[in-house]
């Protein structure tokens, strides 16, 4: 979409984009048509989603466009819960899990996976170039390497102390909620042709049991995409995802009518109801349609998502229970 066609059918919007910046806002367009636009989960979504938009604003597709995006912090030693320097398990190995799945519900997988900076790029081989969804652990790295990816150490010396400090009191608590527990990225785009793509990509919890896989490898919970409605993503807690299928059922709300926000509110309501306790449980989940109405909600206020479209690219924050 040439942007001059961009502008004219987004007139409706209005003069400004303030709405992305009110947490209470949708992304509001013009019907008739769609708006590439690219949404991505917490204050790093910024950064990732001006990798993601080179390729959108350029013609290219959204499959690229979410995968270059999200292997940008996937790279970032700094971020300790993707990636590189992802914290490690309670054994004090880093295990990474990542998902991608495409507008016509072509999707790839791994878990448990040791070794490799870049896990959603083997999930895409996967989807392509295999006829299976998942591999796990030793059978993911030997297609890693089969495929030409390299092994190297992901433990950095600032999250091995992190670990260090941890084993001293061997506490293993659910992460405490505050605005700067950042973890999971996951992102949506629709390029300039309305086709979709999503990526989910994590270390997962920190100092968790060697062996354990939350919702972000799996199709349905962390991610989940129908080209015919939109799709959604998660962050958060795993366990409290996977129990209701949480992106899975966000897209089947929008299906039956809900708006992205009201779909997201109201699988986060359903993971209320499945806890006794969600004082120091949390869970997000990010939301588009076809057209590129947006919409995020979460358990506890704190939660970020970034939203990139022609107009220029903007942190918000979601709507929330608390």
């Amino acid at each position: 979409m040439k942007r001059r066609s961009f502008i004219e059918k987004t007139a409706v919007i209005g003069a400004s984009i303030g709405f992305v910046k009110s947490c209470k806002a949708e992304n509001k367009i013009n019907k008739s048509g769609f708006i590439p636009t690219v949404i991505s989960t917490w204050d790093f979504g910024e950064r990732a989603n001006v990798e993601a938009w080179k390729v959108i604003s350029s013609g290219g597709s959204a499959l690229n466009a979410v995968e270059q995006g999200v292997r940008l912090i996937e790279a970032d030693p700094e971020e300790q819960t993707v990636g590189i320097g992802g914290f490690p398990d309670k054994e004090g190995h880093v295990t990474l899990d990542a998902c991608i799945m495409d507008h016509d519900s072509n999707c790839g997988s791994v878990c448990f996976l040791r070794g490799f900076v870049h896990p959603i790029s083997i999930a895409r081989k996967v989807m392509e170039d295999t006829p299976h969804i998942m591999l796990v652990g030793e059978g993911a790295k030997k297609f890693a390497l089969e495929k030409g990816f390299e092994e190297e150490n992901l433990l950095t010396e600032k999250s091995k102390k992190a670990w260090e400090k941890w084993l001293s009191t061997s506490d293993y608590k659910n992460p405490k909620i505050n605005i700067e527990n950042h973890d999971t990225i996951s992102m949506l785009a629709i390029d300039q042709n309305g086709k979709m793509a999503g990526v989910c990509t994590t270390s997962g919890a920190a100092w968790k049991m060697h062996g354990r896989v939350g919702d972000s490898p799996l199709i349905g919970a962390g991610l989940f995409l129908d080209g015919e409605v939109g799709g959604a993503c998660a962050t958060g807690l795993g366990e409290a995802v996977i129990r209701t299928a949480g992106s899975a059922m966000v897209v089947e709300a929008m299906r039956h009518g809900a708006s992205p926000v009201e779909a997201c509110r109201q699988i986060v309501n359903r993971i209320r109801t499945k806890h006794t306790d969600v004082e120091d449980l949390q869970v997000g989940f990010l939301a588009m349609d076809k057209l590129g109405n947006y919409g995020g909600y979460s358990i506890h206020k704190g939660f970020s998502y970034a939203v990139h479209t022609f107009e220029g690219n903007v942190l918000s924050s979601a709507e929330s229970l608390f």
